[in-house]
């Protein structure tokens, strides 16, 4: 079976993007990589491709595909799983899978939607008592939500050996968590706490020493990048 033609539109520093090459990645499919600069005013020609302006983007052509373009990274990291069955979903088309699907989808949202903004929000407050304020209320969070659905981690999610679609969606935030803490960025409690997490501290520490996961990760850029970033996102709220 020919390959893809896969055209990738990214940013190596966008952890949104950074979803992306983890899923293309774990599937070794091949790309065309295409650089969008996020510190300019998008060229017009890519807002063509993706008006949104954002990444990931991708352009595919395979059998009946004729230069398809998806956009949004959840959306291309599902894309890529579904048209190239591998271990990050299992099939489709029994209750069993549906179950496990089930299980991967309720994670991916549980972290956005109750642990996925705390650790930024961390970052941006002017006070170190703000900051360990936050990063309690963090560690909190994610021991009541998270710890739990990673009773079963082995070492990945739902007792995987290999990554699922789980840690494709998440671990470019996680990997930051502990990059940003490390640095200085996130106070070093948040690590403390995390780290008292057995199942998250054994997850991640899995997680973030990926290959699929640290490929293109580049520490110094994307720390010189968020040191830039964070001042003009306090000065917007002012």
């Amino acid at each position: 079976m020919a390959s893809p033609k896969i055209t990738f539109y990214t940013n190596h520093r966008c952890p949104w993007a950074h979803r992306a090459h983890i899923v293309i990645k774990e599937l070794g499919l091949p790309y065309e990589e295409v650089i969008i600069d996020l510190d300019k005013p998008r060229e017009p020609w890519y807002l063509e491709v993706n008006p949104r302006g954002l990444v990931p983007a991708i352009k595919i052509s395979d059998g009946s595909l004729n230069d398809e373009i998806i956009t949004e990274s959840g959306i291309v990291a599902q894309f890529l799983a579904d048209a190239y069955p591998s271990h990050l979903v299992p099939a489709s088309g029994d209750p069993k899978s549906a179950l496990k699907r089930a299980r991967i989808n309720f994670f991916v949202d549980t972290w956005f939607s109750k642990a996925g903004s705390h650790w930024f929000q961390i970052a941006q407050k002017d006070t170190q008592e703000e900051k360990e304020a936050l990063a309690k209320d963090f560690v909190s969070i994610v021991a009541k939500e998270i710890e739990p659905l990673l009773k079963d981690a082995a070492p990945f999610f739902g007792g995987s050996e290999k990554l699922t679609l789980a840690e494709a969606l998440t671990a470019p935030f996680i990997l930051r968590i502990y990059t940003f803490a490390k640095h200085g960025i996130l106070p070093e409690s948040v690590l403390t706490g995390l780290n008292a997490l057995p199942n998250f501290a054994k997850w991640a520490a899995e997680v973030i020493k990926h290959e699929s996961v640290t490929y293109i990760f580049n520490e110094d850029k994307v720390i010189e990048g968020a040191l830039k970033r964070f001042p003009s996102l306090k000065a917007q709220k002012k």
